[in-house]
C-alpha cells in the first residue's frame, strides 16, 4: 500500500510538472513628471504614489498582472523628456508612460511614444493640441486641457462682467495655448483682448508683467501659467495693490496645492476650473485620506486623480489582452471600454484620445467658510461631459474622419 502510495505521488508531481504555469502579464509603468520644480507639488511624487495606489485598488497582482514601477524627473525640459523615454522604452522596456506635467515636454514624449508604439497617459500637461492636430493612436489626455479651462473659468468670468482681459503667460506650449483658447472664447462672448505679455517657465519676479498689466486697465488680468509661477503671480500682484486697484485676476489653471501655498487670506474668491477635488463626496475623500497618509498630509490635486483613474482604466484593458506589448491595440481596448473609477465616476476616451467626464467650476472659500485644513473650494456649478470639452469635430484630429 505504501509502495502504492509512492507511485500515485510521483505520477501526480509530473503531472503538475507537466502543465503550464498559469500565464502572467509584464506591465511596466514610467511616471515622468516634474520631481524637482514649479510643478513638483501638484504632481511629481505624488503621481507615483497616485499609480502605486491605482495598482493596489486593481488587484494587479491576482489577476495575473506583475507591475513594475520607474519614475524620473524631466525637467520641463523636452530633450531630456524625450530622452527618458527613449531609454525607458528601449533598454528598460517600458510600457506606458504617466503623468508629465509641461505641454513643451508632454508633446515631445508623445511623438516618441508613437514610433515606439507604446501608450501615453497623459495627467500633467495641459495642451489642448494633443487631442488636435498632435493627436495620436497611442495617447490618452486624461484629466483636463486648456480648451476645458478656458470654457469653464474664461466664460464664468465673461458672463459676470468680466469683459476686458490682459494676459500673463508662461512663454511655452501650454500657456501660448491656453491664452489663446481663452481669447477665442473671450471673443466669442463679445469680450476684448487688451494685451498680453509673456514671461519665462519658473520667474521669480514678476513686477515688470504685473506693471504692464495694471496700466493696461483691463478689468480680467487671466493667468495663462501654473503652479509656482501662479503662486508667485497671485503674491506680488498682492504687493502691487492689484485687486484694491479695481482688476481682478483670473487664475485659468489653478490647482489645490497652490491655494495651500497662497492661503485662503491671498486666494479667496477665485474661481477656477478643475476635473476633481477631494471632498466631492465620500469615494473621493477616503482616496484622499490615503494619499495623504502616504504624501506629507498633502492632500490629492486633478492631477494625481487624475493618474489613478488613468492608470485603473488601463490595467482594464491590459488584462482583458493578456498584453502589453502593443501601445496602440491597448489604446484601442480603453477607447472601447466605458471608464468608471472611483474618482471620477463614469466616461469614455474618444476617437481623439480625449477622456470625457464632467468639470467642476470652484470659487475659493474666504478663510470664514472653511472647516478644516484642505477645505478650500465650493462648488459654483457642474459642467457636464458633454459640454467640458472640445466639440470631437472641431480639433482637427487626425484620427476623425469626416
Amino acid at each position: 500500500m505504501t509502495k502504492l502510495k509512492s507511485i500515485l505521488a510521483g505520477a501526480t508531481a509530473l503531472v503538475a510538472l507537466a502543465l503550464p504555469a498559469a500565464a502572467q502579464t509584464n506591465v511596466k509603468i514610467g511616471i515622468l513628471s516634474d520631481m524637482s520644480s514649479l510643478y513638483t507639488d501638484l504632481a511629481g511624487a505624488g503621481s507615483v504614489l497616485a499609480a502605486r495606489m491605482a495598482v493596489d485598488d486593481f488587484g494587479a497582482a491576482a489577476k495575473g498582472l506583475k507591475v513594475d514601477f520607474v519614475s524620473a524627473d524631466h525637467q520641463n525640459k523636452p530633450d531630456v523628456g524625450s530622452n527618458v523615454v527613449r531609454q525607458w522604452i528601449d533598454v528598460d522596456k517600458v510600457d506606458v508612460i504617466v503623468d508629465v506635467p509641461n505641454s513643451g515636454v508632454s508633446l515631445a514624449v508623445n511623438g516618441v511614444v508613437k514610433e515606439k508604439n507604446k501608450v501615453f497617459l497623459v495627467s500633467g500637461a495641459a495642451t489642448s493640441a494633443l487631442t488636435g492636430p498632435a493627436c495620436s493612436p497611442n495617447t490618452i489626455h486624461w484629466t483636463y486641457d486648456t480648451w476645458a479651462l478656458a470654457n469653464g473659468t474664461g466664460s464664468a468670468i465673461v458672463k459676470t462682467g468680466g469683459d476686458t482681459w490682459f494676459f500673463l503667460t508662461a512663454d511655452y506650449a501650454f500657456g501660448q495655448q491656453l491664452e489663446a483658447d481663452t481669447s477665442a472664447v473671450i471673443n466669442k462672448m463679445g469680450g476684448k483682448i487688451v494685451g498680453s505679455v509673456r514671461h519665462p517657465l519658473n520667474s521669480n519676479d514678476f513686477s515688470s508683467f504685473l506693471l504692464q498689466a495694471q496700466s493696461s486697465k483691463a478689468k480680467i488680468i487671466g493667468l495663462a501659467n501654473a503652479g509656482g509661477d501662479t503662486v508667485n503671480s497671485i503674491k506680488q500682484a498682492a504687493e502691487f495693490g492689484i485687486v484694491r486697484g479695481g482688476q481682478n485676476l483670473a487664475g485659468l489653471l489653478v490647482f489645490l496645492t497652490d491655494v495651500h501655498a497662497l492661503g485662503l487670506d491671498a486666494a479667496q474668491g477665485l474661481i477656477m476650473t478643475s476635473a476633481f477635488y477631494w471632498d466631492q463626496n465620500d469615494a473621493t475623500r477616503a482616496f484622499a485620506k490615503r494619499f495623504a497618509a502616504g504624501n506629507k498630509g498633502i492632500h490629492p490635486t486633478m492631477v494625481h486623480a487624475g493618474v489613478y483613474s488613468a492608470v485603473t482604466h488601463y490595467l482594464k484593458a491590459v488584462s482583458a489582452l493578456k498584453n502589453a506589448a502593443d501601445g496602440k491595440a491597448v489604446v484601442d481596448k480603453m477607447k472601447a471600454t466605458p471608464t468608471d473609477d472611483a474618482l471620477f465616476g463614469k466616461g469614455e476616451v474618444r476617437k481623439d484620445g480625449r477622456k470625457i467626464h464632467d468639470m467642476y467650476l470652484f470659487e475659493v472659500k474666504k478663510p470664514s467658510e472653511s472647516k478644516a485644513p484642505w477645505d478650500y473650494y465650493k462648488l459654483r456649478a457642474t459642467i457636464p461631459a458633454a459640454q467640458a470639452f472640445r466639440p470631437l469635430a472641431d480639433g482637427k484630429c487626425p484620427l476623425v474622419g469626416g
